[in-house]
């Protein structure tokens, strides 16, 4: 009678280790795939978000880097660009100015947002002075555009190129890529000061003129037209727009070269 017994007793204790080896290879299972699932989206790149310049900002209602910067690294900024697989490897806004003819300081507060693909650039210009007929002063295949109701010129510009030696020796600049760019009054009534729009690509190519005006257009939609505190230049003579180069900010390409 106990080995008769004993049969269905190591049975049991059998089936029960092959049901608890079962469990444990599906829990294992399970924690490996949440495992994995977990390490590959701490992996995944995140896009990249705006990092206040180190200069301070200027006060009042004036754009600042900042803003622009929020402005123009929208979510849906690559899908504008035709790339929506892209994201954006660096994104930054900064306050500057420079000093015109009768000793202002105008301010040039910018933004940057770099994709694999193409690069943006968000300006606003603080000069008082209109954009309308300023085609003339900005090349010879500079054409004028109106965007959102506003004056604006669509023209050719080109990046400087600026690389820095790893070994700390001195860097050197160049021409960089050719760019397109497009710059829009700051309202309607082009009462003084604009907003510009630049873009290039990193193999080079022209970019497309399409999609530089689908990106200006979406973004300025969210600036402000007014109350924008346009400080008016006063000097004795007419000033040209942009004063030559100075107002005109060619955008910089920068990279190390060990060479």
């Amino acid at each position: 009678m106990t080995e008769e017994n004993d049969a269905p007793m190591k049975s049991a204790s059998a089936w029960g280790q092959a049901l608890a080896a079962v469990a444990l290879v599906g829990a294992l299972s399970g924690g490996f795939w949440t495992l994995a699932k977990t390490s590959a989206a701490e992996s995944e790149p995140k896009p990249a978000t705006c990092s206040d310049g180190e200069t301070p900002a200027p006060k009042g209602k004036r754009l600042t880097g900042a803003r622009l910067c929020e402005a123009l690294n929208r979510p849906d900024l690559a899908a504008l660009l035709g790339t929506p697989t892209e994201i954006a490897k660096t994104a930054s806004g900064s306050d500057s100015s420079f000093g015109s003819p009768g000793g202002k300081q105008i301010a040039t507060p910018q933004a940057q947002v770099e994709f694999e693909t193409y690069t943006v650039t968000l300006a606003a210009t603080y000069d008082g002075l209109p954009v309308a007929g300023s085609e003339t002063l900005l090349g010879s295949d500079a054409r004028p555009r109106k965007v959102l109701g506003r004056p604006g010129v669509l023209y050719s510009d080109r990046t400087i190129r600026i690389s820095f030696r790893l070994d700390g020796g001195d860097a050197d600049s160049g021409p960089g890529v050719p760019a397109r760019a497009l710059t829009v009054a700051q309202d309607p009534k082009d009462r003084g000061g604009s907003v510009d729009v630049t873009l290039w690509r990193a193999d080079g190519a022209v970019p497309d003129d399409a999609v530089l005006l689908r990106v200006a257009e979406r973004v300025l939609q969210t600036l402000p037209s007014t109350g924008l505190d346009v400080a008016r230049v006063t000097t004795g003579a007419a000033l040209p727009r942009r004063w030559a180069t100075a107002r005109r900010r060619r955008p910089t390409q920068a990279g190390p070269t060990s060479a």
